[in-house]
């Protein structure tokens, strides 16, 4: 038995595409609605058959509705509810992709105050965006993380848990502020990291762009890749949960400096020390089957 039969896709970029094109493959009887309020992304999505129907209107596209997942940027995550507030099927049920889930679930709940709603975090996607970037096995074996708040019922995180499994997700409940000092350290500042490397390799003055390019190794390549994710997506998600981002940044700046100073006083000990602790972090994380042992990443040189 399915835990949604007519759904409804506000946003139709990575994430949104791909859990359109997972849905046809996991649940192929459900009646699957998209909308997106760019009308070059409803064009694209209509040409490739993302959806049953897209509509031109967010309004339009949760009439008939019983699940609603809005993967839009979080900046516009209170925006996008309240565009579909007066058409909301009262027996529906709310859902999000969004990063930072305390303002999220606020914001819903304000837009959306009789609605009901599961704030979730499916962590997963890519560098890429766009309908045409999403793939059906996007969240296999990723986690989805729901975010409930105390009004919300049992029985509908169990139904939307359900969805999130059927994609392939493995689902992971927490509350909301927890998530999000969570994400702050494995999500968000890794990308804010990588942005002032990227940035600040292209601002050297005695390093030319060409030569960036040119000797980009490994290390300088993976972050770029992790630079070149969508930029509303991450100003919106720093803006929104700059309490936690502040948090962990201030953690990483007496961490760094603290390597400072052992670098500086050539403390190789610690160093070692170091770097052997965090050798076994990435074996723990393939271990659990969250990235690939492959050499390089698993990247193909063919």
């Amino acid at each position: 038995m399915l835990p949604f039969s007519r759904i409804t896709i506000i946003g139709l970029g990575l994430i949104g595409s791909s859990i359109a094109r997972a849905v046809r493959v996991h649940m192929p009887t459900a009646r699957l609605t998209g909308y997106d309020a760019d009308p070059d992304v409803r064009a694209i999505a209509d040409r490739i058959d993302l959806c049953d129907d897209i509509t031109d209107t967010a309004g339009a596209s949760v009439i008939d509705a019983d699940l609603v997942i809005l993967c839009v940027p979080v900046g516009a995550m209170g925006a996008a509810a309240a565009e579909i507030a007066a058409d909301l099927p009262a027996d529906a049920i709310v859902s999000d992709v969004g990063s930072c889930k305390e303002a999220i679930a606020a914001a819903l709940a304000d837009a959306l105050p009789n609605a009901t709603i599961v704030p979730a975090h499916p962590v997963a996607g890519t560098e890429q965006s766009g309908p045409e970037a999403g793939f059906a096995t996007l969240f296999h074996g990723r986690w989805c993380i729901l975010t409930p708040t105390a009004q919300t019922s049992a029985a509908a995180v169990e139904r939307v848990a359900e969805f999130w499994l059927k994609l392939g997700a493995d689902v992971e409940t927490m509350a909301p502020d927890h998530h999000d000092r969570v994400l702050a350290i494995t999500s968000h500042l890794p990308h804010l990291i990588a942005y002032t490397i990227v940035g600040t390799a292209s601002d050297l003055e005695e390093v030319t762009q060409s030569e960036v390019i040119k000797y980009s190794a490994g290390g300088f390549r993976d972050f770029t890749r992790i630079a070149a994710s969508d930029p509303t997506m991450w100003r919106d998600v720093f803006l929104t949960n700059r309490e936690a981002v502040l948090e962990m940044l201030q953690r990483f700046s007496e961490d760094l400096t603290a390597l400072q100073r052992a670098i500086r006083w050539g403390k190789g000990d610690e160093l070692f020390e170091l770097f052997t602790r965090t050798r076994a972090i990435r074996r723990g994380i393939v271990e659990q089957g969250q990235d690939d042992a492959a050499p390089d990443f698993g990247r193909s040189h063919q």
